[in-house]
């Protein structure tokens, strides 16, 4: 007979897993690769929210996967408009759990329009301010810094680095050549008080999608103790520190900036 992993059961593998309940968590998560559990992923989404409660807890709630990327005319009007993001409503295009997340008491979402993140716990409200102010995916400024600056640990549990937004970042923060468009895009935040401009840059690799590519450098993290592995569940997880996967990574970029053009 299979496992049936509870909340307390969960909780147990959190507490030996390395995390910090008192610090920053970012998780990217595949519910399947957990197991079954008693009421389903929201038993995962239980145990994550109550071992971080005296912390900050996040979750990506990207939609760039909904949005019509358009190509621009010479005079750099959108061929095809901009698309509109209702953070009260749009869903999450990067799983189950970040949606249920979206549902919870407490909860934050960031206003930015392709790639929002979500959080709950200690200062939450001020995490995810200002990301109306960006104009690419993951810029220095913008949450996925604020990880960096809070020097936060990102959970991949039950995925691999393919799924590392947080390596978009550095790459986006070293100035790679070829990972963003030549322009923005018109984007639109729906708020209280109307909308509001977003121009955006867009993730782009002439090689297809590059983070395809970044489980390349796992070993080069776990030798340098940026990374970690714990089990939550049935899920073989990575723990990455922020700080030291940047610093590892910007190194590497340094002596190789076309790193992650190829596997």
């Amino acid at each position: 007979m299979s496992t049936v992993h509870t909340k307390h059961s969960l909780l147990s593998d959190l507490q030996k897993s390395g995390v910090n309940p008192h610090g920053t968590l970012l998780v990217h998560s595949s519910v399947k690769s957990v197991g079954e559990c008693e009421n389903g992923a929201d038993t995962i989404l239980d145990a994550l929210i109550e071992f971080m409660k005296d912390g900050l807890l996040v979750l990506p709630t990207h939609t760039w996967e909904d949005i019509t990327w358009t190509f621009f005319t010479e005079d750099n009007v959108p061929a095809g408009g901009g698309d509109t993001y209702d953070p009260l409503t749009a869903p999450s295009c990067v799983g189950v759990l970040t949606n249920l997340f979206l549902k919870r008491e407490g909860v934050y979402r960031s206003l930015h329009p392709s790639h929002s993140v979500a959080a709950t716990g200690k200062n939450a409200e001020e995490f995810v301010k200002g990301e109306e102010l960006t104009r690419s995916p993951c810029p220095r400024n913008g949450c996925y810094g604020k990880l960096y600056d809070l020097d936060a640990q990102i959970l991949f549990l039950g995925c691999d680095l393919s799924k590392n937004t947080f390596l978009h970042s550095v790459e986006e923060w070293n100035g790679i050549p070829d990972r963003l468009t030549a322009k923005q895009q018109m984007l639109y935040i729906k708020t209280e008080d109307g909308l509001i401009e977003c121009p955006q840059y867009r993730h782009y690799f002439p090689g297809g999608d590059v983070s395809e590519n970044y489980v390349k450098v796992e070993k080069d993290l776990t030798d340098s103790g940026a990374a970690t592995y714990c089990t939550v569940g049935n899920a073989h997880c990575v723990l990455l520190s922020a700080v030291k996967t940047a610093d590892v990574v910007s190194g590497l970029l340094k002596e190789n900036p076309d790193l992650f053009a190829s596997r």
